[in-house]
């Protein structure tokens, strides 16, 4: 079962009461009702609440409400599966660990937890003003053909959500001037990373086919497959990837972009694999491409 890291911050201008009821109810509203991690971290100057949910796709309506209540109650929403590993361990050093830190079994916990130190904090001064930052921001342009509706919608208080680059096709003929400058102008100043034009062998699976394909470009962040096979947005696969020096990247990646072009089709897929061992494997293959006298 596909994993999504989530993670929640608030400091001493959060409304307390608030945060307690969205974290009590957090069982009604998400689609895992009872994670298999809950971790809350309280700092000097805020509080941090981490969840992981285990669920077959992406659940964007439960998400889209969360950063909505998050907001609300005056904090911020990071989706850590989207940010690259490095930005995503160096987020929870710094937010979700320390001798404050609490691995908990259920929501009402946690919402006690929080609401005792966000009262805390807000009788302390200064008092922060606006919702805590996130990680620095890091969003990828995984959506080269101007598909912004495949993408969450950033808090408008606080840095937009990092998003893991996935590679992308190049633009159908058919697509206009105007929808290429307004995606170069949305997405193409925001890029972090680099893809690679490939030709690697690889699987991926759904519930219901076995597709045997090729992965046309790749970048830390995921990986493009020209396929008649294209599973919908939002739906998780399971894919291995044969690279050049006989390892293999396997694990579950979302699809997050689709291409309905009958001669350059395909699906954009973001890896969600959050082990070290695949991070390293796949860091060590682009530095390979990157030193390459072709590159």
């Amino acid at each position: 079962m596909p994993v999504f890291g989530l993670a929640a911050l608030w400091n001493g201008s959060s409304r307390a009461e608030r945060v307690r009821e969205l974290v009590e109810g957090l069982g009604a509203l998400l689609p895992s009702p009872k994670p298999p991690g809950i971790v809350v971290a309280l700092r000097e100057a805020e509080a941090t609440l981490e969840l992981k949910l285990e669920v077959p796709s992406y659940p964007r309506t439960a998400l889209e409400e969360l950063t909505q209540q998050v907001q609300q109650s005056g904090g911020t929403l990071v989706e850590l599966w989207r940010l690259p590993k490095a930005s995503r361990d160096a987020f929870r050093k710094d937010s979700l660990t320390g001798p404050d830190t609490h691995q908990l079994e259920d929501f009402e916990a946690a919402a006690i937890v929080l609401h005792g130190h966000l009262q805390q904090l807000a009788v302390r001064e200064p008092v922060p003003e606006g919702p805590p930052p996130g990680p620095a921001s890091v969003p990828i342009d995984f959506f080269a053909q101007g598909n912004k509706a495949a993408a969450p919608p950033a808090p408008a208080e606080a840095p937009k959500a990092a998003t893991p680059e996935v590679a992308a096709e190049p633009a159908p003929a058919q697509e206009t001037a105007q929808e290429s400058s307004r995606a170069y102008e949305t997405f193409d100043t925001q890029r972090q990373g680099r893809r690679f034009a490939v030709k690697l062998e690889m699987v991926f699976r759904t519930e219901l086919e076995f597709v045997r394909e090729h992965a046309t470009n790749i970048s830390n962040g995921g990986l493009f497959v020209r396929t008649a096979h294209r599973p919908p947005v939002d739906s998780v696969v399971t894919v291995q990837v044969k690279l050049p020096n006989g390892e293999r990247l396997q694990g579950d990646a979302l699809v997050v972009h689709v291409v309905d072009d009958p001669y350059k089709g395909g699906v954009g897929l973001a890896f969600l694999n959050d082990d070290p061992t695949f991070a390293e494997t796949l860091d060590h293959y682009l530095a390979s491409l990157a030193n390459s006298p072709a590159s």
